[in-house]
């Protein structure tokens, strides 16, 4: 019997995962990793110490699945301005690694399997906001707001919110005060975040006739906006803890870690370097995200709550 050496199985489980890492590359797993952090964060939140293994995972894989396929939706618009961009023109779209028929049947099989977890083990209303996330990042930002307005960053924002309220809609089933919080706090997150990028990356979205606020608008706009978003964001985030919802140890960290990032977002009126001030707005907004996210999930406080409106579990 003929047997493969070592080195030739070696060679082809290499030659395997570098065929796939195109196709993982198109999901954007920096993305991914980022929702899954929040959606964690709010099913925790609404779960309140009490674990459900099975709607916690498909919560969370579900999720990211969804996110997947948007992101491959995504990389299937954008192709012809991420060739204009320095960052971008090597992705597989621009490339022509990976053809569009190939990626469009990718990103729907991803979704499909996304949307399906989601229906099958957690709430109507939790794939009814997986359903909203996607519809306005793809549908509203990717084909049309991108390219065309500089309030994208403003709608495409509740896609980038809703993660969290999907994980905690899959408790709950419900939309009630917490779950509008959830969505007002990472929303408003996204806008520095956002914009913290598009000033760093000030080249390539010129490059690429993006009309994201700091080309559109110029640079000193974007760092007053950036103040803004960031004193919102810190009041909209100690209101879980006003409201009852998460506990006092989330509210002080939640309180501190948004005075830091303020304190640093109003450093950028008199920063010599924009570049190296946006980077660090923007390492910081990871931080921020990933402390709430955490602080929520074991600091909750669930209250019993009036829904805004509910669906039941499917």
């Amino acid at each position: 019997m003929d047997h493969a050496s070592p080195s030739r199985q070696y060679d082809d489980g290499l030659s395997r995962r570098m065929a796939f890492k195109p196709y993982l590359l198109l999901t954007k797993p920096g993305i991914i990793f980022g929702n899954l952090v929040t959606v964690i964060g709010g099913y925790c939140l609404a779960a309140g110490g009490h674990f459900e293994p099975l709607v916690f995972l498909a919560a969370v894989i579900g999720t990211s699945l969804v996110v997947a396929s948007g992101c491959v939706f995504n990389n299937v618009i954008d192709r012809d301005i991420d060739g204009h961009m320095a960052r971008t023109r090597s992705r597989a779209m621009v490339t022509g690694r990976i053809s569009i028929a190939v990626a469009l049947i990718f990103a729907v099989v991803l979704g499909l399997a996304g949307f399906g977890l989601l229906a099958w083990q957690t709430t109507a209303l939790a794939t009814g906001f997986a359903a909203f996330g996607f519809a306005i990042y793809v549908g509203a930002y990717s084909l049309y707001l991108k390219r065309n307005s500089v309030h994208s960053t403003l709608i495409g924002s509740l896609s980038g919110a809703s993660p969290p309220v999907i994980g905690y809609c899959a408790v709950t089933g419900t939309f009630d005060l917490g779950a509008l919080l959830l969505l007002l706090i990472f929303g408003l997150w996204q806008m520095p975040h956002s914009f913290a990028i598009a000033i760093f990356r000030f080249d390539d979205y010129a490059s690429a006739s993006i009309p994201v606020l700091p080309v559109k608008r110029g640079i000193a706009s974007a760092k007053r906006q950036i103040v803004v978003y960031t004193a919102l964001f810190g009041l909209a985030s100690v209101m879980l803890s006003v409201a009852g919802y998460a506990g006092w140890l989330y509210g002080v960290v939640a309180a501190g870690m948004s005075l830091y990032w303020l304190s640093i977002a109003l450093k950028g009126f008199k920063a010599e370097d924009s570049d190296a001030w946006a980077k660090k707005v923007f390492g910081i907004s990871i931080m921020v995200v990933t402390a709430l996210s955490v602080m929520m999930s074991i600091n909750s406080r669930m209250p019993i709550a009036d829904p805004l409106f509910s669906l039941v579990r499917l």
